[in-house]
This record gives structure tokens, sequence and C-alpha cells, in this order.
């Protein structure tokens, strides 16, 4: 079964500054298109997405660009915005004209709760839908009603929630997540992206732990609304790639083969138009 990895990040320290880098060490390095796909392409995965990773502002445009050309397999990205700013519909305008952008992400799990709802940033997200591109939902698992009061106010702009709403998965925090995503799952406008949830589980994770947070992500959303990612390379805070796309599938084993290429590369050459 190919893959299409949604959710790849690549640092390249000797070009853009990471702000936030610092405070991660274990991540605190370079990490390239080359070195990913020497492990990615033997796992599978023939093609992935670019998602942001909170360059400075600065830099936000430069990096667009870089990716576009990075790696062959690198079929688009996902760049980052600041819907908050008054200059945002300029910045969209000049990023959707960008070979291979395919998507904005505003990382809100690091930004005041009350951000996703004021009037400017509102406005902007629908103006992302109206430029045909998704928005990908970075949220903490408290801020999931803050995420499905913005998806509701913008019936027209497609979201993907990332890293299944990012639950405690070491604490084994279903609750009230499951709630909270199963009222997110009822606006048909927001897909989820199972990717990332190894980064907050512990470090001698099992299948069991992962289980009850991908079921209920899948039953809630169904085939047609979940795409994968691998989260590279924060996902190695717990584990390495393999050991990754290993678990995904063994969680999806007895899913139909149909059902399993929605996940693993269809819906994501759907939702972000591959």
């Amino acid at each position: 079964m190919r893959i299409v990895d949604t959710h790849l990040h690549l640092v390249y320290k000797d070009r853009f500054a990471y702000p936030w880098l610092s405070a991660a060490p274990p991540l605190d390095q370079q990490w390239t298109a080359e070195d990913y796909f020497a492990q990615a392409r033997d796992l599978g995965i023939e093609a992935a997405l670019h998602m942001e990773v909170d360059v400075a502002d600065a830099d936000m445009e430069a990096e667009t660009r870089f990716m576009s050309t990075v790696h062959p397999r690198v079929v688009g990205s996902i760049a980052p915005g600041r819907p908050e700013s008054a200059d945002f519909p300029a910045y969209l305008e000049r990023v959707a004209a960008i070979p291979g952008v395919k998507g904005i992400r505003r990382i809100l799990h690091t930004s005041p709760d009350e951000l996703s709802g004021a009037p400017t940033f509102v406005d902007n997200i629908k103006r992302i839908g109206t430029a045909g591109l998704p928005f990908d939902l970075c949220v903490l698992a408290r801020q999931l009603p803050a995420g499905t009061l913005l998806v509701s106010r913008c019936p027209d702009t497609q979201f993907v929630l990332d890293h299944c709403g990012v639950p405690d998965v070491a604490g084994k925090g279903l609750d009230p997540w499951r709630a909270d995503i199963a009222a997110l799952a009822a606006r048909p406008n927001v897909a989820a992206k199972i990717s990332g949830i190894v980064a907050y589980a512990k470090p001698d994770w099992t299948l069991d732990d992962l289980r009850p947070f991908v079921e209920h992500i899948i039953t809630c959303f169904g085939w047609d609304r979940v795409v994968w990612g691998s989260d590279h390379p924060v996902c190695t805070l717990t584990a390495n790639l393999e050991r990754w796309v290993t678990a995904t599938r063994e969680l999806v084993a007895d899913a139909s083969q149909d059902e399993q290429s929605k996940l693993f590369h269809r819906n994501a050459e759907r939702i972000y138009q591959l």
C-alpha cells in the first residue's frame, strides 16, 4: 500500500531561522529531504507534503518557495500564515501563487486560546477557503471546542485536524477528548490527520496505547475523511519513522484495501489536490 505523507517537516538551519528549536534539543539539527527519503522509500512512502516548521516570520515566504523545489518526491507544501494579521490577504495572494502550495497552517496550540475567535482571524480563514486551499488546524485537546467553533464559522473552508487533536496519549486522556472529537467530526468541512500521536505517548508505547485514539478518529470521521502523516522528525522523540509506519499499518490491518488506500493516499490526493 503506497503512502502519501501529509506531514513532513524539513529543517534547513543553514537557510532559515527556527526560534523554537533551541527549546527542543533532540530536534535542533538539520533534517533534509534526502535523509528522509532514504528511509521513507523502503517503507512505501512515495511522496510527501512539506508541513511548515514555524520558521521566523521573516523566513515564511522563503521557506515556502524553497520547498517547492527541494526534492522531486516533495509534491507540495502547507505554507505558514498569520491569519490574525491585517496584511494576510496580500500575503495569501503571494503564497498561493507559489508552485506546489497545497494549504496553509497557523499553529494554534502555542497561541492564546482566543486567537482563533478574533474577527480578523475568522475572516482570513474564510479567504483561505475562497482561494481553494485547506487550512491545517493544529490545536491542543483542550482547544478542540474553539477549533470546532472556527470550523463552524467557516463552512466553505476545508480543514484538516492535525495530530488527532493532540490527545494525552501517555496519560490515557480519552475524555473529554472523545466527545470533543465527535463534535468536531459532525462538521462536514473537516478531515482528521492520523499523525503525531506517538510524540504524546510514553517512550515505551505499545499498539494498545495508540489504538483507542486512532479507532475513535476513524469511527467519528469515517474512512473518507482521514489522512496519514509521519510528523517526522517530531515522531523521533519516541519512535523512528519505521516504527510509526509499521504501527499504523498494524492498527488498520483489519480494514479493507479500499479503506486503507483512502487513509494512506487517496484522501490526501483529493483534499490537497495532488
